[in-house]
C-alpha cells in the first residue's frame, strides 16, 4: 500500500482514473452531461467511463472497473451506488471520489463534500486522500450473500419503520420531493407500524430496548441530517441509537429532536451507545436495511472496519 501522500501524488500526475456514474439516480440522469463537462474542464481524464443504466449489474461492473487497475475511481450516484462501490474498494490501494447525485447523499455529507456538482468536482481536483472507516455486518438469511466484501457497508444499518418506508416510498414522489418523500411516507405508515423489542449486546452486556426504530451508524448523517456534531466516519466507532420507545408519538418527537438538535448533540449523550462491535436480536425477527438495501433479518452482528477505505475529501476534513 502506498502512503496517502504517494497515492495522492500519483493521482495528480500519471494516475489512472475510472468514472462510474449512475444515470438512473435522481440527479444522475439529469446531470450526466454536465458532470462529464465539468470533469473535462477540470482536467480530470479517465481511461474508461462506465455509465450505469441498470443498477442491478453494479457488482459485475466493478470487476471490469478493477481490471483497469485504477488509482482513482470516481463514482457518481446516491448512497446505494456508493454502498456497492465501497465493498469492492475496501482495503485496496485505490481512492474513491464521490459525485453526490442521490436523494439524501448521507455518505457524501459525512465526508463533508460539497453537494453541488461543481463543488464536488472541484474537491476531486483540490482535495486530499484520507482513510475512513467502513462497517461490516453478518445477518441471518441475507439474500445476496456476497462473501467477505459483500458484507461491507458505508453508512448505516437500520431496523424498524425506516425499512418499511424505504420499501413503500413512491419513486415518482421521491423524484419530485427528494428527502421530503421519506417523511411523508413515514407519517402514512406509522399508525400501523408495531413496536419491537431489541436486545443490544455490547462488550458482553445486553440491554433490552422497546422502540419503532433502531440505527447503527458508521457515518455522521441519517436521512440527510447530522446525527451528532462529533460523529464521523473516521472515529473508529459505531453509534447505536433508537428513536423513541414503544409509543408512536415518542418516535415522532424523537425524530423531530434528532432533526433539530443533531448538529448540536454529541455522542457522549445517553441517547447513543458507541462501540466497535454490537450484536442485535429482535422480537419479532426484523428485516435488516443496510445502506438502503434489505440484507436478511435479525439477529445481526455489526463491527467497525477501521481506516478501510481511501477516499478524496476536502482539505478541511479532519483525517485521523
Amino acid at each position: 500500500m502506498r502512503t496517502k501522500a504517494e497515492l495522492e501524488g500519483c493521482i495528480r500526475d500519471t494516475g489512472r482514473a475510472v468514472l462510474v456514474i449512475n444515470a438512473r439516480s435522481r440527479r444522475g440522469r439529469r446531470l450526466y452531461g454536465e458532470a462529464r463537462r465539468l470533469l473535462r474542464d477540470a482536467g480530470i481524464a479517465f481511461v474508461r467511463v462506465f455509465p450505469v443504466t441498470d443498477p442491478s449489474g453494479l457488482s459485475e461492473l466493478f470487476a471490469d472497473v478493477l481490471a483497469e487497475e485504477p488509482d482513482l475511481v470516481v463514482v457518481g450516484g446516491g448512497d446505494g451506488t456508493i454502498a456497492e462501490a465501497v465493498g469492492h474498494l475496501a482495503h485496496r490501494d485505490i481512492a474513491l471520489g464521490v459525485l453526490p447525485l442521490g436523494t439524501t447523499n448521507n455518505f457524501a455529507r459525512s465526508l463533508e463534500l460539497p453537494l453541488d456538482l461543481a463543488g464536488a468536482v472541484r474537491t476531486l481536483g483540490e482535495g486530499k486522500v484520507a482513510d475512513v472507516d467502513l462497517g461490516r455486518f453478518e445477518s441471518t438469511g441475507d439474500p445476496r450473500g456476497g462473501g467477505e466484501r459483500g458484507h461491507v457497508f458505508a453508512n448505516m444499518v437500520s431496523l424498524g419503520l425506516s425499512v418499511h418506508v424505504a420499501e413503500h416510498v413512491p419513486h415518482a414522489l421521491k423524484r419530485v420531493l427528494g428527502r421530503a418523500a421519506y417523511a411523508l411516507t413515514a407519517v402514512r405508515l406509522l399508525p400501523r407500524h408495531p413496536a419491537f423489542t431489541a436486545l443490544i449486546t455490547i462488550d458482553g452486556a445486553t440491554e433490552r430496548v422497546q422502540t419503532h426504530q433502531l440505527n447503527v451508524a458508521n457515518g455522521a448523517h441519517h436521512s440527510g441530517t447530522r446525527i451528532a456534531r462529533d460523529a464521523s466516519p473516521d472515529d473508529r466507532l459505531l453509534a447505536v441509537y433508537s428513536l423513541g420507545d414503544e409509543r408512536r408519538q415518542r418516535l415522532l418527537s424523537a425524530t423531530a429532536r434528532h432533526v433539530l438538535t443533531g448538529p448540536r448533540r454529541t455522542l457522549r449523550e445517553r441517547a447513543f451507545r458507541t462501540t466497535s462491535r454490537v450484536e442485535i436480536a429482535t422480537d419479532p425477527p426484523l428485516q435488516v436495511d443496510v445502506d438502503g438495501e434489505i440484507r436478511g433479518r435479525t439477529p445481526v452482528t455489526i463491527e467497525i472496519l477501521a481506516n478501510a477505505l481511501r477516499v478524496i475529501v476536502p482539505q478541511s476534513f479532519d483525517d485521523t
